[in-house]
């Protein structure tokens, strides 16, 4: 089975500033700012690999659109993995789906002081008032000059927050000023966190104890409430983290006989407002989420099991034997606040993953439209479409070029706005026939390309990114 892809998944040592791509098409005169990508840079070090396509030490990508040019610089985030590893030839820290070989006590004595980090933070981005940071699956931070992609060093919050795991998909409560986010602390009770974050502090607004910690990769929210959706991936017990010698995502079990469970918190209060059983499922992103008088609407990128994390290990993606991922199913879950179980609908039969809509309009909202990526029908591929989901009319818009695997979209809106998808999706795809990338700039309305910049090197696979407008 030929796996055209292949590159997408292999380091890229090069790290290279371009003042001008070469431009294939016209950019809109109105795109100003910086589209700031994070993802894997490099997947071995000596003759160790990281195992899983979420361990790559962290490299970001920059995108800068002025005067309808496009300048494009990458850099390695000068993390301590990213030091240490390079010096050392092995793996050194605790990941994903890594974990060097400690003493039982060694792990043992980790649940109760903090051991050093590697601080590879290596899956999404966001600002925090003046403060660029790169986000991984800990209440940690690395902050990033957005113009050079120079590490500026861990964020340094003023606060005595303790969590062990948290998501990289924070939300910005735009008329309440902060950002909202989810974490697990591990322990003889185990808790779900749901916090809000400034540039100074992180401030729990509610604390949820748990029998069995779900693996929880990002959560909803709307206009009231905070959506945390608790997946049948379980861990059995907090010390297995602790005392068994695997790595992290590996002391998670799937239970198909167990429920997953809706958690809906009032932001204000903190207090769980209803808890709603569904179906077990799994999912990686909430696409949406909105009240709809005594229900709640979330929208979601699900899977029947959780057997995609073992699809994303790096020998299975590389192995030419092997099948490729499955890709989630648009799933529209209608909660209800007053009693009962959920119960979801198919959207689209289009599949999609890294979703993405027009955030600041309608997060939280009733919405028009997602875009993400997808899996041509008829192909048997890794993410080789992108799409663009109406949710009222329940069609799609697809953009597909063969050998091309483009990578999450991410919306920009144009100026003074008056349509929903008034704007612009920017995505990096990989030319698999040239074993190069480029940066893709689509009408979002249309869905049609309006231009392209090429880089001459190939851009690993990533995972979320940022505009940034003005940078």
């Amino acid at each position: 089975m030929s796996k055209s892809y292949m590159q997408g998944f292999t380091t890229q040592a090069k790290e290279i500033e371009i003042s001008q791509l070469p431009i294939t098409g016209t950019l809109p005169a109105w795109l100003d700012g910086t589209l700031v990508r994070n993802g894997p840079g490099q997947f071995e070090v000596g003759n160790q690999t990281y195992r899983h396509w979420f361990d790559g030490l962290a490299m970001l990508h920059s995108f800068t659109f002025k005067n309808g040019q496009v300048s494009y610089v990458n850099r390695y985030l000068r993390s301590n993995a990213y030091h240490k590893d390079n010096a050392t030839g092995k793996v050194n820290f605790q990941g994903f789906a890594v974990d060097p070989c400690r003493s039982l006590f060694s792990r043992v004595m980790s649940m109760f002081w903090q051991p050093e980090d590697g601080n590879n933070t290596v899956v999404n981005v966001t600002q925090l008032a003046k403060h660029y940071i790169a986000m991984t699956e800990t209440p940690m931070a690395v902050e990033f000059d957005p113009r050079t992609l120079e590490t500026l060093g861990v964020m340094a919050y003023q606060d005595n927050f303790d969590s062990q795991i948290a998501t990289a998909h924070p939300h910005y409560d735009y008329q309440r000023g902060i950002g909202l986010n989810h974490s697990t602390k591990f322990g003889a009770t185990t808790f779900y966190q749901l916090y809000a974050m400034t540039e100074k502090e992180r401030r729990i607004i509610a604390s949820i104890p748990v029998k069995q910690a779900s693996y929880i990769h990002s959560f909803g929210t709307t206009e009231k409430y905070l959506i945390l959706a608790e997946f049948s991936l379980r861990l059995p017990n907090a010390l297995s983290l602790a005392v068994r010698n695997k790595p992290f995502i590996e002391n998670f079990q799937w239970q198909p006989e167990t429920d997953s469970i809706f958690y809906v918190v009032d932001k204000e209060s903190g207090k769980v407002v209803a808890q709603v059983a569904a179906d077990a499922f799994f999912a990686f992103h909430h696409i949406n989420a909105y009240e709809a008088g005594d229900t709640i609407i979330v929208d979601i990128s699900a899977y029947e099991d959780a057997a995609l994390i073992g699809h994303l290990y790096l020998d299975a993606l590389r192995d030419p034997a092997s099948g490729h991922p499955v890709i989630g199913q648009f799933r529209r879950y209608t909660l209800p606040l007053k009693g009962g179980r959920a119960t979801y609908e198919h959207i689209t039969n289009e599949s999609i993953e890294l979703p993405r809509i027009n955030y600041k309009q309608h997060n939280g909202r009733d919405y028009h439209y997602a875009y993400g990526g997808s899996v041509k029908h008829g192909t048997q591929d890794f993410l080789n479409q992108l799409v663009k989901i109406d949710v009222k009319k329940r069609t799609a818009l697809c953009w597909y070029e063969s050998g091309c695997y483009p990578g999450e979209p991410v919306f920009v809106p144009a100026p003074n706005a008056k349509a929903e998808d008034e704007g612009v999706i920017l995505s990096v795809v990989l030319d698999s026939r040239q074993n190069t990338s480029f940066m893709l700039v689509l009408d979002a309305q249309t869905f049609t390309e309006v231009a392209r910049a090429a880089v001459p090197q190939h851009v690993p696979f990533g995972f979320h990114g940022q505009f940034f407008s003005g940078i």
